[in-house]
């Protein structure tokens, strides 16, 4: 392993702008747990069909990667709304092993599907924004990434805005608080259920067109990124939006660095290191309260 100031410059850059993506892939899960209570572990596979989607788009319809925005968020909205439909509602009353097994039976059935349709290749979309890069000093910025960092911070302001100081935002946070306070004061929380998970799978729709112009598609790409949204879910506070957004840059930083610095597969060791730390002395997560 050779070191250089050059190296770690690099490698805390990429992280950066890495965390933004992989915190707004756990912005949807957090808002999913802090409304419903139920951990969505086929998140990461609502990601895979949303770069499916994107892929397709840019590769077989000419689209500008990132104006399938307004093809991939309409379409996760409505695959979450309808999934949660037909699946999820039904158990929502249900003990958390009944919720965790369902979920966990999405995934694999999502993660076959793909691999019927699209068989088990690797996809890369390559685009003009793919091959835009700039240079700070010694220093290169993937012009792709950096986009995508302003088009997850962007994202997750207005999804912070619309949370705050909307009537449905307000009426999302406030079944999230106490579902009983919230439908004594006429919030209907069946709908609210509905929409917050609509919105949480959204989301992946848009980190996926933010995504494609540099990274790949596949059956199992939700895998790495459904594992990396639960860390920095669990990570940040379970429900917390601001934990989020904060865990998802220490996690994109921590990924950059333990790749640079380590070798191989040693390279999550650090990731998984701070994760189990702050599970050792701040289980709550750092910025989550007690769970009730």
């Amino acid at each position: 392993m050779v070191f250089s100031p050059e190296l770690l410059l690099q490698a805390l850059i990429t992280g950066v702008l890495l965390g933004g993506i992989f915190a707004l892939i756990s912005v949807g899960l957090s808002l999913i747990w802090g409304v419903m209570r139920i951990v969505n572990f086929a998140h990461g596979e609502f990601l895979m069909i949303a770069m499916y989607i994107a892929y397709y788009l840019v590769v077989k319809g000419g689209w500008d990667p990132y104006l399938t925005i307004l093809i991939t968020a309409p379409a996760l909205f409505l695959i979450g709304i309808l999934i949660f439909q037909t699946t999820i509602r039904p158990i929502l009353k249900d003990p958390s092993m009944n919720q965790i097994m369902l979920t966990v039976g999405l995934s694999l059935i999502m993660q076959n599907l793909a691999l019927v349709f699209f068989k088990a290749d690797v996809l890369t979309a390559n685009t003009t924004y793919t091959r835009l890069n700039f240079m700070l000093g010694p220093v290169v910025v993937r012009g792709s990434q950096l986009i995508a960092f302003a088009g997850s911070a962007l994202t997750a302001f207005l999804l912070y805005w619309f949370l705050q100081k909307t009537e449905t935002g307000r009426a999302i946070r406030a079944a999230s608080l106490n579902r009983d306070a919230a439908t004594l004061v006429g919030i209907n929380v069946r709908n609210t259920y509905l929409l917050a998970f609509g919105i949480g799978s959204a989301s992946l729709g848009v980190a996926a067109s933010l995504m494609i112009p540099f990274y790949y598609t596949s059956p199992t790409v939700g895998l790495f990124f459904g594992l990396i949204a639960y860390v920095v879910v669990v990570l940040g506070g379970l429900g917390s939006f601001p934990g989020a957004l904060v865990a998802g840059l220490i996690i994109g930083l921590t990924e950059s660095v333990g790749a640079s610095l380590l070798p191989g597969s040693l390279a999550r060791v650090l990731t998984f290191g701070i994760f189990i730390v702050v599970l050792l002395f701040k289980p709550q997560g750092i910025f989550g309260g007690k769970q009730k």
